[in-house]
C-alpha cells in the first residue's frame, strides 16, 4: 500500500475544503480500502466523513423518501418506512454483500463503488477504466460476468450495486453538496456509461459530496420487488437482476418502473418494458411480451451471450411476482 494522509472532517464545511484540495471521501471504506490494498486506487489523502450529520431517513411530500448518504445499508433495509413504501429498495439491500459489510457500508458509498471486473482489479492487466488508453483485456478475455448493455470499445465492465438498480427503476435523485453549493442530479445521469472515457464513472465535480438519495412519491398502491440471479446464494454479485414497481388501479397498470442489473455498464432502465405494460391488464401473456424487449440493444460477447435470455427470463419472472401480488 502506498503512503497516504488521513484526516477526520468534524463538519461539512471542513470536509468540502479537504475534498476541494483533492482528498477522497471515506465512510465505511468497504470498497475503497480494498482497492487501495490492491494498489488500484492510490489516493494521497483520505477524508473521514463518518461524523457528518447525514444519517437520517425521512418521508417527504406525498410518500417519497430521502435517505442520507451515511445511512448504512443494514439500517436502510431495516427501516420501517423503506420496507413499507419501497420494498424493492429493502430487498435489493438485503441481497447485497454480507451482513457484516452491510453494517459498515453506506448508501452513498454503495452507489459510488467501482466495478468488480477481474481485469480492473488486476494491475498487471490492461484496463481503460484504471489506465485510460491501455486497452480492455476483458474484450478478448473471460467475460462471462460482463455487460451486454451500454458497452463500448473501451469497456464492458458492469456496475456492481444492487440498490442502484432499485434507485434507477424508481427514478431517484442524488443530492450533492460542493464548493459551489447544492445541486440535484437524476440518478440516470449520475452514473456514467463508459463511452470513450470509462475512467469517469460519476457526474461529480471536484470536491462534491453526496448528501442523500431521494426516491420520489408514486401513486398508491405501489407494489415493488427485487429479484437477483447469481451463481451462489451467499455474497455474490448478480449475473442479472430486476427491480420492478407497479401501480395497478381498476385492474389496469397505470405506472410501471423497471430496471435491470448485472447486465449493464450502469444500472439499466428498461423503458420499452415499461411502455409495454402501461395501460394493460396484468396477465401471463403480458409479462412474457413485455419482458421480450428487456435485452433490446444488447451487444453480448462470446462468453456472455446467455445473458440475453437470462435477462428476459428474470424480468418476466419478477413482473409475474410483483404483478400477481397487486
Amino acid at each position: 500500500m502506498y503512503p497516504f494522509s488521513f484526516v477526520t472532517a468534524p463538519s461539512t464545511r471542513e470536509a468540502l475544503a479537504a475534498g476541494r484540495r483533492g482528498g477522497r471521501y471515506i465512510a465505511g471504506g468497504t470498497t475503497l480500502v480494498d482497492l487501495m490494498r490492491e494498489t488500484v486506487e492510490r489516493p494521497g489523502t483520505l477524508v473521514d466523513i463518518s461524523r457528518l450529520p447525514l444519517r437520517d431517513i425521512t418521508v417527504i411530500e406525498r410518500g417519497g423518501l430521502r435517505i442520507g448518504a451515511l445511512v448504512t445499508m443494514s439500517d436502510a433495509a431495516a427501516h420501517r418506512k423503506v420496507r413499507t413504501l419501497y420494498p424493492v429498495v429493502a430487498q435489493a439491500l438485503e441481497l447485497s454483500a454480507s451482513a457484516q459489510l452491510r453494517n459498515m457500508a453506506t448508501i452513498g458509498g454503495n452507489i459510488m463503488q467501482r466495478t468488480r471486473c477481474t481485469y480492473f482489479r488486476d494491475v498487471t492487466a490492461t484496463c481503460n477504466k484504471r489506465e485510460p488508453g491501455t486497452g480492455c483485456a476483458a474484450q478478448e478475455g473471460f467475460h462471462r460476468t460482463h455487460a451486454i448493455l451500454g458497452t463500448s470499445e473501451e469497456c464492458v465492465a458492469t456496475h456492481p450495486s444492487d440498490v442502484a438498480v432499485a434507485f434507477a427503476a424508481l427514478e431517484a435523485r442524488v443530492h450533492l453538496l460542493g464548493p459551489d453549493g447544492q445541486r440535484t442530479v437524476p440518478f440516470a445521469d449520475f452514473l456514467l456509461r463508459p463511452g470513450d472515457t470509462p475512467n469517469r464513472e460519476q457526474a461529480l465535480h471536484q470536491g462534491e459530496l453526496i448528501t442523500a438519495v431521494e426516491v420520489p412519491a408514486y401513486p398508491r398502491p405501489l407494489r415493488s420487488g427485487y429479484l437477483k440471479v447469481r451463481d451462489r446464494q451467499s455474497y455474490e454479485f448478480a449475473l442479472t437482476s430486476a427491480a420492478v414497481a407497479l401501480h395497478v388501479r381498476g385492474g389496469v397498470i397505470r405506472e410501471a418502473k423497471v430496471a435491470a442489473g448485472g447486465v449493464g455498464t450502469v444500472p439499466w432502465k428498461l423503458p420499452a418494458v415499461e411502455e409495454a405494460l402501461i395501460g394493460e391488464r396484468p396477465s401471463e401473456r403480458l409479462w412474457a411480451r413485455a419482458a421480450g424487449s428487456a435485452a433490446d440493444g444488447a451487444r453480448p460477447l462470446t462468453h456472455n451471450r446467455f445473458k440475453v435470455e437470462l435477462l428476459q427470463r428474470t424480468v418476466e419472472r419478477q413482473l409475474r411476482i410483483v404483478g400477481d401480488s397487486t
